[in-house]
């Protein structure tokens, strides 16, 4: 690679209000293009499934008791198995937080939640991040955009978009059979289907090699988390960066 340096960060939605380890990566990012130059890439992973990805946790104004929100979806296949791109938000679950939100954050920050517009979990992630000022100037690749999925080299161990009781879910190869994961042991096996490059995301140990065949980075912002599961050595030409630390790393920044 040449050129001006690619500094790429990744990141499910994560909290409506974004989880203050992302808040480390944006800002070490913003601090490594100070010092060297280049764009910087914030590769947004919203094909992830799990519901826990979005719970927001805020302390209380005056008493600092911590509390963990999260969206409401419209129903439990998409709660359980729908890519957070495609996991629709209740009815009335926005007006019926923001009725609580003043008791955690300030006002400012309740009106720009209120403001959003968005249908899904993961657009409403977005689009509150860059209403609050965090993300301007940065280029947003999405895993769910099908040019981007086309574009991803092959890899071997994936999820598949599919229909599901009237959901789009996101089932586990495994085995030579597409699963949804119950828990624990538990899977339930979906019957075979045709599917193609636009319907394929990586997991967690291929997602590196993926994003990095569409990206071009040359330096990697990587939390404690990552750099213990990262694949390195899938990506020899990338300059990898520890995140600055944050305290308090799982709660919603505000």
């Amino acid at each position: 690679m040449s050129g001006a340096p690619v500094i790429c960060f990744g990141q499910q939605p994560c909290g409506f209000f974004p989880r203050r380890f992302l808040f480390a990566k944006f800002q070490t990012a913003r601090r490594l293009q100070a010092e060297i130059g280049g764009e910087i890439v914030f590769f947004f992973h919203d094909s992830d499934h799990d519901p826990r990805e979005t719970q927001t946790t805020l302390r209380h104004r005056k008493t600092d008791e911590a509390a963990t929100l999260n969206f409401g979806f419209e129903n439990k296949v998409q709660r359980k198995w729908s890519p957070l791109h495609l996991k629709r938000i209740a009815a009335g679950w926005q007006a019926n937080t923001a009725r609580q939100l003043g008791a955690y954050v300030a006002a400012e920050r309740v009106e720009a939640f209120k403001q959003v517009t968005a249908p899904n979990a993961a657009d409403f992630c977005l689009e509150l991040y860059r209403r609050m000022g965090l993300i301007d100037g940065m280029r947003i690749v999405r895993s769910s955009d099908p040019a981007v999925r086309r574009a991803g080299c092959a890899v071997t161990d994936f999820f598949v978009d599919l229909p599901h009781a009237g959901e789009v879910v996101r089932a586990r190869w495994l085995d030579g059979q597409l699963k949804l994961h119950e828990g624990g042991d538990s899977y339930v096996t979906l019957p075979p289907a045709t599917y193609t490059k636009e319907q394929v995301t990586p997991t967690r140990d291929t997602r590196l090699r993926w994003m990095q065949s569409v990206v071009q980075c040359t330096h990697y912002i990587a939390g404690a988390g990552e750099q213990a599961y990262l694949r390195k050595e899938d990506a020899p030409e990338i300059t990898f960066v520890n995140r600055d630390p944050i305290d308090r790393s799982d709660e919603a920044y505000h």
